[in-house]
């Protein structure tokens, strides 16, 4: 098959800066291309990146592209703009994927069929999307958002899940890990890091963690889909000496580590209408670190409690004490066997996994 794949306007292809979008559809493209498909990939263009090149048999094409700004009418011109001008970049294609928000509206007819990615809480647009062959959810939470605000279009609505964005090169290391409760992600209010900062005092407090550490790694400036660092530093000054703050880092090797260090991995998203999937959640699964996770749909996908995970009631008046709770049970010196079901993730969203999945469902649009 000849497939194309439109990524964003805010960030690269590899994805040098990060974004759980961008670094699936990378992986994604290299396994379709190793199949023997023509696959080609336009991105935003970014400084010591070639406008085209071949990467791992994948033809890549990037075009002017923006910085993510605060405000949302900024972005969606900028998402336009960029749609428009990308778009003409693509190819005559079987099929044209894309997560972009106007594409799958000014893409030009004969292009392929249109594969809208909707990995976000829809906001009204889907709707404008009925040229689009295939809505695909990312989770069913998604699947069920998209149907309720597009009735009409529900026979093309189908939920695949992500993969992990990586290919495992070892198991866990079980004798390298740490008492440590990580957290990797956007640093940003509507991922709970307050509520997280509070529940691991409440824990401090009550010797209920004791030689356990709390770690922080991911971006917070706003560009970049965080808080600000205004924000970050009232919340360091609170916090507890023990809570360690790390850079952000973008090479998988190194979150891999991260990932494979921590005990327990910490995820205690409020995003109700912005949480679709939780990518680093998958990730330290498959290095056997035990999710915490709020109860957002988007989670029972894939973590069940007390098998390979647990969750907390983030709506409770209570829900700190509730997230100190579920933290404590993680941390569990029986947690091992559950760790050890985390890992299944490895099979059940591999990237041949999920590839398959999406090449078959390719041919039912194209």
């Amino acid at each position: 098959m000849k497939i194309s794949i439109l990524q964003g306007a805010f960030l690269p292809v590899p994805p040098l800066m990060g974004g759980a979008v961008e670094k699936m559809w990378f992986e994604l493209g290299a396994e379709f291309a190793a199949r023997g498909h023509e696959v080609t990939h336009v991105s935003r263009r970014h400084a010591g990146l070639p406008d085209q090149e071949v990467l791992r048999g994948v033809r890549h094409v990037r075009v002017r592209g923006a910085e993510r700004g605060a405000g949302m009418r900024a972005n969606l011109l900028h998402d336009f703009l960029y749609s428009w001008r990308a778009g003409r970049q693509l190819p005559r294609s079987d099929v044209v994927v894309t997560n972009t928000f106007w594409a799958p509206v000014v893409l030009r007819a004969g292009r392929g069929a249109i594969y809208a990615d909707v990995q976000r809480m829809p906001k009204g647009q889907m709707r404008l999307y009925r040229r689009a062959a295939r809505l695909r959810a990312n989770s069913s939470a998604v699947q069920a958002a998209i149907i309720a605000e597009a009735p009409g279009l529900a026979g093309r609505v189908r939920m695949i899940p992500n993969p992990l964005p990586f290919v495992p090169a070892r198991p866990p290391d079980w004798a390298a890990k740490t008492n440590t409760i990580l957290f990797a992600g956007r640093l940003h209010p509507e991922k709970g890091i307050e509520l997280l900062l509070e529940a691991w005092s409440l824990c401090r407090r009550a010797h209920r963690l004791d030689g356990w550490r709390l770690e922080f790694i991911g971006p917070v400036k706003t560009g970049e889909g965080g808080g600000g660092e205004a924000w970050l530093r009232q919340l360091q000054e609170r916090a507890s000496p023990d809570v360690i703050w790390r850079e952000p880092t973008y090479d998988t090797a190194e979150l891999n580590a991260l990932y494979n260090r921590a005990r327990v991995f910490v995820y205690p998203s409020l995003a109700s209408k912005g949480e679709t999937f939780g990518l680093a959640v998958l990730e330290a699964m498959a290095w056997g670190a035990v999710p915490v996770v709020s109860g957002l749909a988007c989670f029972r996908d894939f973590v069940s409690e007390g098998r390979n995970g647990f969750f907390f009631d983030h709506t409770l008046p209570s829900r700190a004490a509730a997230l100190a709770d579920a933290l404590e049970r993680a941390a569990g010196m029986d947690t091992r066997a559950i760790a050890e079901r985390a890992v299944a993730v490895r099979e059940t969203h591999s990237c041949a996994s999920i590839a398959t999945q999406f090449l078959e469902d390719f041919v039912r649009v194209a």
